[in-house]
């Protein structure tokens, strides 16, 4: 857990050097802060031993009229994903579970907006790369007398995905795949600018 928190520590220091500079690229910039919660399904063989889980980040987002309407964002987010009954008859396990720590960054591409009228809705495309820290705890049935066991494992990967923008509210679906550990997430997202400049 030492190893989650400086790497915490880490990103939060990036983020905040991150806004204290003076940008130059564009004459009209911004820069935005997002909360996202949602559903995470996994899949494959993660699938089998592991249920529905949830999940949620935070990320912070950045344009200016130069890149215009590609956003560039980083996210720091956390998972938490339990085990499966029907998993349990077929092993030594009374319980498994996997906590997820999760650093992304990507570019995120909005179309043309669908509807224009009373309401802007924007589809979006996502794309960008994922550094995952694992902790998976295994809980043996007490007739095994097998000590339970905490596993922790760091994995990279990559994320896409896409879906809807109303800019303030987003509702987004990402296939996330990371070795062994491939999952689905649906966010529902709120966005609130922290430095707008025209």
């Amino acid at each position: 857990m030492k190893t989650v928190l400086r790497i915490f520590i880490l990103f939060l220091i990036i983020v905040s050097a991150s806004q204290a500079q003076i940008f130059k690229l564009g004459e009209a910039k911004g820069m935005f802060m997002s909360i996202g919660v949602g559903p995470r399904f996994s899949l494959g063989d993660f699938a089998d031993s592991r249920n529905i889980g949830v999940g949620g980040d935070v990320a912070i987002s950045y344009t200016d009229n130069q890149f215009l309407p590609v956003f560039f964002y980083a996210s720091v987010g956390f998972s938490h994903f339990p085990g499966r009954q029907d998993y349990y008859r077929k092993t030594d396990l009374s319980s498994i579970s996997t906590n997820m720590l999760i650093f992304q960054g990507g570019l995120r591409f909005y179309l043309p907006t669908l509807i224009d009228q009373f309401l802007i809705v924007m589809p979006v495309v996502d794309v960008g790369v994922s550094l995952a820290y694992f902790e998976n705890l295994h809980q043996y049935k007490i007739s095994t007398g097998k000590p339970d066991l905490v596993e922790e494992i760091g994995k990279p990967g990559f994320h896409i995905g896409g879906g809807f923008s109303m800019f303030i509210l987003d509702v987004l679906a990402y296939y996330n795949y990371l070795h062994d550990n491939q999952y689905l997430s649906v966010d529902f997202r709120v966005r609130i600018p922290i430095y707008v400049n025209y």
